[in-house]
């Protein structure tokens, strides 16, 4: 098999690994900030739950988190799975999962603000929401972007996971044409893609970064 060829039928696995990705970001960082604020709760069955939740999601291995998602419909309500569902199941695994740890990045990123900036906001008149999502959240996403950053490269290389419930990603691909092919350089490709997709994301987030670094 020629390497152009071998381009052409990875390149349907790169496409779903970076639909993965970009999926799992859109829903996991909007709900992660909302099982923030289900964590830090005054009502204690609320955070509770959330606690458990997180402690779930973390203390799992994402593997198993998928496999969860895609067989227990059958399993326990007795739904017929289709074909199309593999990719649905994991975007709702990696989305829940990687929620459990934005939540807890939130939630450190707004427990280390200073209590004046919320005094000097009700000085100001602004109230609880408007105190928030104008003055602590825009200061929390400066302070926990290295972070984020961590976990987004960390997604990258999880993606590799979805074989598991049979999504044929890069990783699944590049293990297919190595078995017929009986040679090493898909995988070589493929590291190079994980390689250069990481190396595309932290410097995304190293630009990000310094553009918050205003006071520099």
């Amino acid at each position: 098999m020629s390497l152009s060829v071998m381009l052409q039928q990875l390149a349907g696995g790169m496409l779903v690994s970076v639909e993965i990705f970009f999926v799992t970001l859109l829903f996991s960082l909007p709900l992660g900030l909302i099982i923030c604020f289900g964590r830090m709760s005054k009502n204690p069955v609320i955070r509770g739950i959330v606690t458990a939740y997180i402690s779930i999601m973390r203390g799992t291995p994402l593997m198993l988190q998928l496999m969860v998602v895609y067989f227990g419909p059958y399993f326990i309500f007795g739904i017929r799975i289709s074909m199309g569902y593999s990719l649905i199941a994991v975007f709702i695994a990696f989305a829940v999962n990687y929620a459990a740890y934005f939540a807890e990045i939130y939630r450190g990123g707004i427990e280390s603000m200073p209590v004046g900036q919320y005094e000097a906001a009700k000085i100001l008149g602004y109230n609880k929401v408007q105190t928030f999502f104008r003055i602590i959240l825009p200061q929390v996403i400066k302070r926990i972007l290295p972070s984020v950053t961590n976990e987004v490269i960390t997604l990258v290389k999880d993606t590799s996971l979805a074989f598991v419930v049979a999504v044929a990603e890069m990783f699944t691909i590049a293990k297919q044409i190595a078995s017929s092919q009986t040679t090493m350089m898909p995988f070589i490709i493929a590291a190079v893609f994980y390689y250069i997709f990481n190396l595309i994301v932290a410097v995304v987030m190293e630009k990000v970064e310094q553009k918050l670094n205003y006071y520099r």
